[in-house]
């Protein structure tokens, strides 16, 4: 059995420039009725990050037991693969074969349960989420327990958004658990002065005995795999289904599933909500700029902007914010 203190980082990867991949994908979107708004081109755009991903995790993080980077099987040219604490796993090496190809996040990060060696406890990033300022263990898990916020929000629905896909991970969510003894059972974690004025959403949602949804704050997400294998378990039809998808599509889940059943099992420490911070990249990134600069937040995402006039300008103005915040190649670039 894996030490219990240890914690892994799982991020995944695309590199929507690799020829081979874009033409296997071109091929199955013709083969696929796809939903243009979940799987729009923004979501696999590539900005060139990744190698200050791995600077952050270096510099704040160097604590982290293994990272395992998850890509169809391509690598950026810079990465050291043999690096003694990386893990390079391809879709193949976990996923089922007839799942395969596939070009849904979804499936790749759902199939998690599958990754034999990963610890009990890990970090699941996006690669759009970095770690901007130093951060311990204990920001992530406490007593063996993920580190969360348990802040109620019911769903809306907006276009191009992921909302049908929330609504089936709360269908199962309403299944298995009752708001009532949910609150009873762990008042204080729902109701924890660390949410700020977030706590007023678990104030006014109280009349309803339902769990209309709960807070997304688009950070990465602290997870015990014994809670995947938990749900994959006893509800294996949907993750099926899931997994057959080669596209994104609104009749799945992802994995937020999880993160609702910690929340509503109280298998969570309440964690302050200014921990994290989602920013979406526009045509003017001064506030991403000053953040990277400034490190008011520990956490960041940095969403790909849909509706980018000048891609190009924008992205070398990030680029020269993460080089000036990470001059410094990590141990993960070669040589």
């Amino acid at each position: 059995m894996k030490n219990m203190e240890q914690i892994d980082f799982v991020v995944t990867w695309v590199n929507n420039k690799d020829v081979d991949w874009c033409k296997r994908k071109s091929e199955f979107e013709k083969e696929y009725n796809i939903f243009q708004d979940l799987n729009s081109e923004e979501r696999y755009r590539e900005w060139g990050f990744m190698k200050y991903w791995f600077r952050a995790v270096e510099k704040y993080a160097p604590w982290v037991n293994k990272i395992y980077f998850i890509t169809e099987g391509h690598v950026p040219n810079w990465l050291d693969v043999n690096h003694p604490k990386l893990v390079h796993v391809k879709h193949e090496d976990y996923i089922e074969k007839q799942f395969l190809p596939t070009f849904n996040s979804n499936v790749i990060e759902m199939n998690l349960i599958h990754l034999k060696d990963l610890s009990e406890k890990f970090v699941l990033f996006n690669d759009d989420t970095f770690i901007n300022d130093f951060v311990k263990q204990s920001d992530f898990f406490e007593n063996n327990l993920p580190k969360d916020t348990g802040i109620f929000s019911p769903l809306i629905p907006r276009e191009n958004s992921l909302t049908p896909i929330v609504l089936n991970n709360m269908e199962i969510i309403n299944k298995y658990f009752s708001k009532k003894k949910i609150l009873e059972q762990n008042f204080s974690k729902f109701f924890n002065i660390k949410y700020g004025k977030h706590l007023l959403k678990n104030i006014c949602l109280l009349p309803w005995s339902d769990l209309l949804g709960f807070y997304n704050s688009h950070i990465p997400v602290s997870y015990c795999k014994s809670n995947f294998l938990e749900v994959y378990e006893k509800e294996y039809d949907i993750f099926n289904l899931t997994f057959k998808n080669k596209f994104r599509n609104k009749n799945e889940i992802n994995h937020w599933l999880i993160r609702y059943w910690q929340l509503s099992s109280g298998n969570f420490i309440p964690r302050n909500i200014n921990f994290g911070k989602n920013y979406a990249i526009s045509n003017d990134p001064t506030d991403i700029i000053n953040e990277l600069k400034f490190s008011k937040y520990k956490i960041i995402c940095i969403n790909d902007g849909e509706s980018i006039d000048s891609f190009d300008e924008v992205k070398d103005l990030m680029i020269d914010a993460f080089e000036k915040k990470f001059p410094e190649k990590s141990s993960f670039e070669k040589k």
